[in-house]
């Protein structure tokens, strides 16, 4: 072969080279898809650079995977990424635990992002030349090729994820908003009463729900709920419970027919994959009387000017049994200035940077020594009591507080 057609095949090739990734980087540009992307790849290496097999691995969130292949049987089904690639870090030949692998392809090229795997690229010729194999041949052009095309994926990959991502935190804020609507607008605070709530999510939603509904003009109830677990799916069980409780609130004030008909409802709702703890109770403000179930609760504190004591009396929580065959119902006389305070477990068992638990005898200290603080106040000082508790430590759970006083 003459010096003058070596150059020309050469300057082929380079011409090759050059075009192949000016179009690459076109159809990059132009916001191709991940599919016409590889078909681009596989014509250059097939069709030009005549690389006869051709294996691409890619990682994505379900794991490794094949995305581009020609020139092969069925065997590449047989390499674990994980097993049999990972540690190879630099281009070369590749020796496989099974012989007919190592029949199957020659060189191995990895493909990185800093310290990344995003891609293994497995090449070979469809047949023994006498002359230099085009795998070898071309090889750092393939490397390059293929390092421009995953990368390229990979992005793709990112910016559909971010704009999910984006799609979704729309979604939950909305649902945040959806969700504060649940929550009385207003709550009492006059010459009889004097209540106040505050709620912080563990997330963007949360399964904390708290209530005040008036019965009649001399009755009101109140409530605080807790579901199993966090985050959309609770909020989802906690919105349909809220609306379960005020429609049953229309056809009885019986708490232990209420609890029945709750418990049903939840079991119908959550199929037995989660369960809500609730505490329910009505106040008669004429006759002073506070009746209420404590559904495995945490139980509420009431205070008095001479004692602090926790309301325990009730039943299993809602949606742990198909019946529950026992439910107690507590009944007080409340004398004047009493204060009640609910909470969530958010509260309690929120833990400082030596792993220990704020604990039921911390708040009860609290609202002892504060006897005089009105509900929004006292829920104030009980938020930054914990705050400050906590140290470094994140928030655990979703928090609830509906404190409420007797005037």
């Amino acid at each position: 072969m003459s010096s003058e057609t070596n150059n020309n095949s050469s300057k082929r090739i380079r011409d090759l080279k050059l075009n192949s990734i000016l179009q690459i980087t076109k159809a990059i540009n132009n916001n191709f898809s991940t599919g016409k992307l590889l078909e681009i790849f596989r014509e250059v290496l097939e069709t030009h650079l005549k690389i006869g097999k051709l294996v691409l691995f890619s990682q994505s969130e379900e794991g490794w995977s094949c995305i581009l292949k020609y020139g092969v049987g069925d065997e590449y089904n047989n390499i674990n990424v994980e097993r049999d690639l990972l540690p190879i870090r630099e281009i070369g030949t590749i020796n496989f635990s099974e012989q007919t692998l190592n029949k199957s392809f020659e060189i191995l090229i990895p493909v990185f992002h800093k310290s990344k795997p995003l891609a293994y690229l497995l090449i070979s010729d469809l047949e023994d030349k006498l002359e230099v194999s085009p795998s070898i041949k071309h090889l750092n052009f393939v490397q390059t090729l293929a390092s421009i095309i995953v990368v390229a994926i990979e992005n793709k990959r990112l910016a559909k994820e971010s704009i999910q991502q984006a799609a979704m935190k729309k979604e939950l804020e909305l649902a945040s908003i959806m969700q504060s609507m649940l929550f009385p607008s207003t709550l009492p605070n006059d010459a009889q009463l004097d209540t106040a709530a505050f709620y912080l999510p563990h997330q963007e939603v949360g399964g904390d729900y708290y209530d005040f509904i008036w019965l009649n003009e001399n009755e009101f109830a109140f409530c605080v709920a807790d579901v199993s677990g966090k985050g959309v799916a609770a909020a989802l069980l906690m919105s349909n419970f809220q609306a379960n409780l005020r429609v049953l609130f229309n056809h009885t004030t019986s708490l232990t027919e209420l609890i029945h008909e709750l418990n049903t409802k939840v079991l119908a709702s959550a199929k037995g994959e989660k369960f809500i703890t609730l505490f329910i109770a009505k106040y008669n403000l004429v006759t002073h009387t506070l009746t209420y179930v404590n559904a495995a609760h945490n139980p509420p504190l009431i205070a008095t000017k001479n004692s602090i004591s926790a309301l325990k009396i009730g039943c299993t929580g809602l949606g742990m049994f198909d019946e529950i065959e026992k439910i107690k119902e507590g009944i007080l006389n409340i004398t004047q200035g009493t204060t009640i305070v609910c909470y969530t477990d958010g509260v309690v068992e929120l833990e400082n940077d030596k792993g220990e638990d704020y604990g039921i005898d911390s708040l009860k200290e609290l609202i002892k020594n504060n006897p005089d603080l009105d509900m929004k106040s006292l829920n104030n000082l009980i938020m930054a009591s914990i705050i400050n508790y906590k140290q470094s430590r994140p928030y655990i759970d979703d928090i609830a507080l509906f404190s409420l006083r007797i005037h």
